[in-house]
């Protein structure tokens, strides 16, 4: 495991599923891994949106340092979820996972149109399900050099 320069502080995940047992399954996976790490779940993305609107302006929570991201939500879908995020200059720098049920072409096109840093389709079976987890896991919080949330963005032109 590379040396991180955030390893002081437990990694954010934001969680943004519907599904109580898929919900369960992927805290459940996460938090038995190695890596240090709080987990906060959202059931809808108008409730996810509002949490990281939240954290960002008023310091009301943790920005999280990944977001798994289910597209089939009800209310605002993970599609509006992703372009919300992905419009605000404040969060866009969030790496968001698509992982959910849909192989449509159409919705792998539109996710990455959006912004998407990944998309995983959820397998069938409880094995590969938690090997995707562990997977996920594995490769954004161990490989992937992750961004630094709590800094404004600063470019230079």
């Amino acid at each position: 495991m590379r040396e991180r320069s955030e390893e002081r502080r437990p990694l954010e995940i934001l969680l943004v599923e519907d599904n109580l047992p898929d919900a369960r399954l992927i805290v459940e996976v996460l938090m038995s891994g190695p890596i240090p790490k709080t987990v906060r779940v959202s059931r809808d993305g108008k409730a996810a949106v509002a949490l990281l609107r939240d954290a960002k302006r008023d310091g009301a929570g943790p920005v999280p340092d990944l977001l798994i991201l289910d597209l089939n939500l009800p209310g605002m879908d993970g599609r509006e979820v992703l372009a919300d995020i992905k419009s605000d200059p404040d969060l866009l720098r969030i790496p968001v996972v698509v992982l959910t049920t849909s192989s449509a072409e159409s919705d792998v096109l539109r996710a990455y149109a959006l912004h998407a840093n990944c998309y995983l389709v959820k397998p069938i079976g409880l094995d590969a399900f938690t090997s995707v987890v562990q997977e996920i896991e594995h490769f954004w919080l161990s490989l992937a050099q992750l961004p630094v949330q709590n800094e404004k963005l600063k470019f230079e032109r």
